[in-house]
């Protein structure tokens, strides 16, 4: 009996399926490749090739300014930067747009921001997550590694160090990474809402410049 309703189960699944398999399922069919995109990834390879360049100097010439202990809290100083912006990448796409819409109408600061950060919601988290997060993560990578090498250069066991410290590196990164995700979907509109506000004060520190800069001349 049980091999019957086991075998009916199954073939109940199988015509299910291929029902389902003869329907038009509606397919969104894309642009195309435009030139805008284009120029954006151009943008983002020589954004990125130029940011880690500099980071990555400028990390080598500070881990060997200061002692290893520090070095290694700039370390995770720079996988904690790589999981904010994640969290920022992750809101931006995933918060709503219409509540900032009645906070604008309020005048509430951060609130029209906020909108312009989801209207290139694609750019915004393009930034976050694949130049600042990945860029950190790399640079978090190398500078384990060179703080390895100082510190144990003359050890033979100085490759196995350096596996179990990149091990480490990369499960804080992507172990944050996968826990900060939640709270970037879970608290979509709040996040965008504080970074909103971030850049409201820093446009307005912009303006006060201009306005100074007119004065004197």
């Amino acid at each position: 009996m049980d091999n019957d309703k086991s075998e009916k189960k199954y073939f109940k699944l199988l015509d299910r399926y291929k029902e389902l398999s003869k329907e038009n399922i509606p397919i969104k069919k894309g642009s195309g490749v435009e030139k805008e995109h284009v120029l954006w990834g151009l943008f983002i390879t020589i954004l990125s090739f130029t940011l880690s360049i500099l980071i990555l100097f400028a990390s080598t010439s500070l881990f060997k300014a200061i002692s290893p202990e520090l070095a290694f809290l700039v370390v995770f100083g720079i996988i904690l930067i790589g999981i904010l912006f994640d969290v920022i990448g992750m809101a931006v796409t995933a918060a709503d747009e219409t509540p900032f819409h009645s906070m604008a109408s309020k005048k509430l600061k951060g609130a029209r921001q906020s909108i312009m950060l989801l209207r290139n919601a694609p750019r915004v988290s393009s930034f976050c997550n694949d130049i600042v997060g990945d860029i950190c993560s790399v640079v978090s990578g190398a500078a384990g590694t060179a703080i390895v090498y100082r510190l144990f250069t003359n050890s033979k066991n100085v490759s196995f160090i350096e596996i179990i410290v990149g091990a480490f590196i990369a499960a804080l990164t992507v172990g944050g990474k996968g826990f900060a995700k939640n709270i970037g979907i879970n608290n979509a509109n709040y996040i965008v809402y504080k970074v909103g506000r971030i850049l409201s004060f820093l446009s307005v520190g912009e303006r006060k410049k201009k306005s100074k800069a007119r004065k004197t001349n």
